[in-house]
């Protein structure tokens, strides 16, 4: 009603999805078999830099970037593995809300663990709400500058943070 977006990192991801923000737009009484994050499928805590993409700009969160792009963006979590059916999922895709995926270098989604380190359902990294008002991603965009990480190759800079800031000025 007012217009806002909202953006959840890592731990901020889980809480809009069990709110039912991502992906439904809403406060919502989850079930069973709904969209969720889960424990990573090596049962342990993860803490690296991986490869996505965005693969839709529905989001103003993403209106900085373009379909395809690959950015370098650290991980730090242990239960941050996306699952959801084929259908739901194909729903979700069909809507433009699959943001980003886990891919390998050259931006090909995939279930190897060395690019999607949790196991996430065909690779998903971050989704949003049916208007895209509403991100939520694992990966730390906001970790990130210029004396950080100077050993990791890839582009570290996803203009998130610039992009809801240029939403509000219009």
């Amino acid at each position: 009603e007012r217009d806002g977006l909202a953006l959840g990192i890592c731990n901020g991801f889980q809480a809009l999805i069990k709110l039912g923000l991502v992906p439904y737009g809403e406060f919502k009484r989850l079930t069973s078999d709904a969209p969720t994050l889960t424990f990573n499928t090596i049962g342990r805590h993860l803490s690296r830099f991986v490869t996505t993409k965005v693969v839709s700009t529905k989001s103003p969160w993403l209106s900085l970037c373009k379909p395809g792009d690959l950015y370098s963006i650290a991980i730090s979590h242990g239960e941050g593995r996306f699952i959801a059916s084929d259908e739901q999922i194909k729903a979700l895709a069909a809507n433009g809300q699959i943001a980003t995926q886990y891919t390998d270098f050259e931006g090909h989604p995939t279930y190897d663990s060395r690019f999607n380190p949790n196991g996430s359902s065909w690779a998903v990294e971050g989704i949003t709400s049916p208007d895209g008002r509403v991100l939520g991603k694992m990966g730390h965009t906001e970790r990130r500058g210029e004396n950080i990480a100077k050993n990791i190759c890839g582009n570290k800079y996803q203009p998130l943070f610039e992009a809801g800031v240029k939403y509000f000025k219009g």
